[in-house]
């Protein structure tokens, strides 16, 4: 039999960090009981990008998947809740806007509840629509609760996800991927071994030692080292939609309540960002190095400190985008080596998720299967590609000024991302794709929050009378806020889940 098509029993995943230690752990499990081995190379010299991670609700099922228990994890990673993401100045200065994980209201009539409250504006009688979002009125009031109840129960339509410490999370991971099994090798790659028919066949460390494997995962960040530098897989650069190019990161005191929530603020070109922690706050001041020096975004992030920064501020460069085949031959990009969309929408840690359960789904037997190959790459672009639309919807919809902000207002966009904006603005409706991540409510929120109202709504609204409509907004505005208000502290949930011990 020759090499090209040989069974895959040594996996070997080259790199550390979130990615790789979160590809061991889920690898090691998936193959627990196999004849599969699992080893990761990774050399202590190399700094992982360790920033405060916020993240969407999906990292519950890799969590649950792998059998960790939350007040494990929280305890860990000093992690706390997150129920959604504050927009500040993002359409203009002084304007906010919630994008919550969790619907809006109740979905009446077999339509979404927005269809209603469009009725609702058009007869002079809505509420701004966060009223009838529970997360959002949850995290204004630095409070928290489980999802729980009935479908009627406000609580029931709750979504959250976490805030964590990335380089707690990545040594959380290791130890629960060693206790399945995972060999973890010290040591800085030097040379990318190939076989005669290209595929990667091992990796040479400083030392001299070779780790060989049958199928490898690259999680060396930007760098992409299999993927790229050996196996030349090609990037696709999306920097005309998405400009920035740099950011800066500090972690600082807290002063204030635990928020459950990341905030996003506006800035002369780009973007701070805030999430919350057990132990401090992390912040970043993401910016397109076109409009502002290192120095100046540098200054700008220190001078807007809520407490005392407590490491000194780390730059990052990066070029937004997406590796052109995420697997090529027998090696799958996982992490920055697949390709990078700014943190605007927590979605970094969700990428490296969706590839890895991606590819435990298409695992192949042999190296050589192209068609389970093809189908993982063709779902990573969709997935890549949703995102980044998301993204620069943030951006076009603005009213900022600013030279940076009217670049980004008059840029022309993907025409798919056309059509869904032309869609809704006549229309009301949102239509996604199979494999959105995102949910209906969360491009409502954010087109809404952008100043984008519909001229049109779902004909099924007019089935109530102003006065009956008027009344149901009402009850189900009362009733979220009455929970909310009974909601306990965001710092009590936390506390009381960290004490809690396994039963």
């Amino acid at each position: 039999m020759s090499h090209s098509s040989s069974i895959i029993e040594r996996i070997v995943i080259v790199g550390g960090g979130t990615a790789g230690w979160m590809a061991a752990a889920a690898l090691a499990h998936a193959f627990s009981g196999s004849t599969k081995s699992v080893s990761l190379v990774e050399s202590e010299a190399i700094g992982i990008i360790g920033v405060g991670e916020a993240t969407i609700p999906e990292i519950l099922k890799f969590n649950a998947r792998l059998g960790i228990d939350e007040a494990d994890f929280l305890r860990e990673t000093k992690a706390t809740f997150k129920l959604g993401i504050e927009f500040d100045g993002w359409r203009r200065d002084g304007e906010r806007y919630f994008h919550p994980f969790g619907g809006f209201g109740l979905d009446m009539e077999g339509i979404a509840f927005h269809h209603f409250w469009l009725k609702a504006c058009a007869d002079g009688q809505a509420e701004p629509l966060e009223t009838y979002s529970m997360a959002w009125q949850a995290a204004k009031r630095d409070r928290f609760a489980h999802p729980q109840g009935g479908p009627q129960s406000p609580l029931s339509n709750l979504g959250y996800a976490y805030h964590f410490d990335a380089a707690l999370y990545a040594g959380f991971l290791r130890r629960f991927a060693e206790g399945l099994g995972v060999v973890r090798h010290e040591g800085r790659v030097v040379e990318v071994q190939q076989a005669a028919d290209g595929d990667v066949s091992g990796v040479k460390l400083e030392n001299g030692r070779v780790i060989a494997g049958d199928f490898f995962i690259d999680c060396t960040g930007f760098v992409g080292l299999l993927i790229e530098k050996a196996l030349k897989a090609g990037y696709e650069d999306w920097s005309a939609w998405l400009p920035c190019d740099s950011a800066v990161a500090v972690p600082c005191d807290r002063n204030g309540p635990l928020s459950p929530y990341t905030r996003s603020t506006a800035r002369e070109a780009g973007w701070q960002w805030r999430i919350p922690l057990q132990h401090r706050v992390g912040n970043g001041y993401v910016y397109s190095s076109k409009y502002l020096s290192h120095q100046d975004a540098e200054d700008a992030l220190l001078s807007r400190l809520e407490g005392a920064a407590l490491a000194e501020p780390r730059p990052l460069r990066f070029a937004t985008g997406r590796r052109r085949e995420c697997w090529k031959r027998n090696c799958v990009a996982v992490g920055l080596s697949s390709g990078f969309l700014e943190p605007l929408e927590s979605t970094s840690i969700h990428l490296i998720q969706s590839a890895i359960t991606k590819l435990i789904s298409l695992f192949p037997a042999r190296t050589s299967d192209d068609g389970l190959r093809r189908q993982f790459n063709a779902l990573m672009e969709e997935e890549f590609v949703t995102v980044r639309d998301f993204l620069i919807l943030h951006y076009k919809l603005n009213e900022r000024d600013g030279a940076f902000w009217d670049q980004v207002r008059a840029m022309p966009i993907p025409d798919r991302l056309i059509e869904k904006i032309a869609l809704f603005q006549e229309t009301g409706r949102i239509v996604r794709r199979d494999h959105d991540i995102f949910a209906e409510s969360s491009w409502l929120a954010v087109a809404i929050g952008q100043g984008l109202v519909p001229k049109g709504r779902h004909p099924i609204s007019d089935v109530l009378t102003p006065k009956e409509n008027a009344g149901r907004l009402a009850a189900i505005r009362d009733s979220i806020r009455r929970t909310a208000d009974a909601l306990p502290q965001h710092a009590d949930v936390v506390s009381a889940t960290i004490s809690r011990r396994r039963s």
